[in-house]
């Protein structure tokens, strides 16, 4: 993946935003995420670290080789591992497409919201099974912004979130690749494939769900569409500041908000 198409880009407050979704998400996404002592595993797309803390605490005992094409990212990553004390990770500056690892170099990969920003995202699982030892697991978790709905309903809301959508598909990605997880690991040659949905939903009864997850994952992110969706002409300004500001409705007492996530499992 070329650092440029990442559609959320690499200001301080995208780094903010991936943590505090990693941190909402952990117990939703990785209760059942554990390696053995002694495993090799590489994560793809490592990103700022936000999910490289979380396999590396709940996993003390394997060895993770967290990878990422973004000098910027791996230095975030790098940093915040070394301020936790953590010592069973590595990083190293790669790009999925050509990945610096002999064949059947790990026992298991892990890919975390990767398969959404890339052009070839078929191709980027097959260049992974490569590298994965015969027996070894892949696991990959991506959402789907088509899962996105809410209360009060809001035609300008579901604009914003449109706009984000677009915007991801001019720059080669997929905001809607979750549904495909099961196919696409599937053609990749992957064998006893299991995918898992794995839905948020906040009200004001759950506030931490609303403060991380709706304010500060997902409109955080739609916010972040803007400057794009203006300047292509997706939206006007009085459109968008009333999508953004429903959308920040369904955060509020009356409101609520759903979406889906999608894990999947498979055998090499």
């Amino acid at each position: 993946m070329k650092s440029h198409n990442y559609v959320h880009g690499y200001s301080d407050r995208e780094q903010e935003r991936l943590l505090d979704q990693a941190n909402t998400l952990a117990e939703l996404l990785h209760h059942d995420t554990f390696y053995p002592a002694g495993s090799n595993v590489l994560e793809a797309g490592c990103g700022v670290g936000a999910q490289t803390i979380i396999l590396a605490q709940k996993s003390p005992e394997a060895h993770f080789t967290s990878v990422d094409i973004s000098p910027v990212s791996l230095g975030t990553a790098r940093t915040s591992i070394e301020q936790r004390g953590l010592l069973n990770v590595k990083f190293c500056a790669a790009d999925v497409f050509h990945l610096p690892f002999e064949p059947d170099s790990f026992d298991h990969v892990f890919v975390c919201f990767l398969l959404e920003h890339l052009r070839k995202p078929l191709e980027a699982l097959k260049r992974l099974k490569m590298v994965l030892r015969s027996g070894g697991t892949i696991t990959v978790i991506e959402g789907d912004h088509g899962s996105a709905y809410f209360y009060p309903e809001s035609k300008f809301a579901q604009q914003a979130i449109d706009c984000l959508v677009k915007v991801q598909s001019d720059m080669g990605g997929n905001a809607f690749i979750g549904r495909q997880l099961y196919p696409l690991i599937k053609q990749a040659g992957f064998r006893d494939v299991r995918v898992t949905p794995r839905q948020v939903y906040a009200d004001s009864s759950r506030p931490e769900w609303v403060n991380g997850f709706t304010k500060n994952t997902f409109n955080a992110m739609v916010e972040g569409a803007k400057e794009q969706a203006l300047k292509n002409g997706m939206a006007d300004l009085k459109s968008w500041e009333q999508g953004i500001a429903d959308l920040h409705a369904a955060a509020g007492e009356n409101g609520t908000f759903n979406y889906t996530f999608f894990k999947g499992i498979a055998v090499k």
